[in-house]
């Protein structure tokens, strides 16, 4: 696992909550609603390919492959 990772978690929560923020000061709920949404997606597929590549590395160590 890199530092990487978690720069990229952290900086699209920064990007989400500012994005939000400004959604619901200008009465967009819906928009607010759906870019927290977009975020959430984004950042479950980073994680997701993250833990595909633990699981490669667990069976090519262990010899499973």
């Amino acid at each position: 696992m890199d530092i990487n990772l978690i720069f990229k978690v952290a900086g699209t929560g920064i990007i989400v909550a500012v994005l939000n923020l400004v959604l619901k000061r200008a009465e967009r709920e819906e928009q607010a609603m759906l870019t927290t949404l977009a975020g959430l997606i984004v950042v479950l597929v980073v994680v997701v390919d993250e833990i595909g590549a633990l699981f490669d590395t667990v069976k090519t160590v262990f010899g499973l492959w």
